[in-house]
């Protein structure tokens, strides 16, 4: 059995997840009204990613003998300054997230919940991923300045992503 802590923890993370697809979504429609569909796919599968890492957290909870608790989600900004901006934000965001993750580590440290402990290892290893990512998008976003070819050549580039289950062996995302 987790502890209530480790539980509450885990459930605000849940919300957390929600709420990254919820603003990488609101992300994705500005850069499709900018005419940046390649960004708007790549934010639009980052909103499905995270979408799975909080239905993944979730089925963590009911595993370990908890009932999840699903609160409101706050509603994210649509305005953003830009390819910059919104990747800006991206990074930003992220950021925050890597501290909410590794909050979680430390508590189940904290109780010697070594099963709570090598789950959210695997996000407190994705966090890297996903700051990298943003950072090097900003990074060409910079080198790109404001030559719309060089913009529009990143477009396509970020067009290419697809989603990957990260969580294949999870049923509740099976088929996602």
């Amino acid at each position: 059995m987790i502890s209530e802590k480790l539980t509450k923890a885990l459930n605000d993370q849940v919300n957390a997840e929600y709420y990254s697809a919820y603003l990488y979504h609101s992300m994705s429609a500005c850069m499709e009204s900018a005419a940046l569909k390649g960004a708007a796919n790549w934010l639009f599968m980052q909103a499905k990613e995270e979408m799975a890492h909080g239905v993944n957290i979730y089925q963590y909870i009911l595993d370990r003998g908890a009932v999840p608790k699903l609160t409101e989600i706050a509603q994210p900004t649509g305005s953003f300054d830009g390819i910059k901006g919104v990747f800006d934000a991206v990074l930003e965001h992220e950021q925050k997230v890597t501290g909410l993750i590794n909050a979680i580590a430390s508590l189940a440290m904290q109780e010697n919940d070594h099963a709570c402990y090598q789950f959210i290892m695997w996000y407190v290893n994705e966090q890297v991923e996903e700051e990298s990512n943003a950072s090097d998008i900003i990074s060409k976003i910079e080198l790109i300045g404001d030559d719309k070819g060089l913009l529009l050549t990143l477009d396509n580039e970020l067009a290419a992503r697809t989603y990957v289950n990260p969580f294949p062996n999870n049923p509740k995302l099976a088929g996602a």
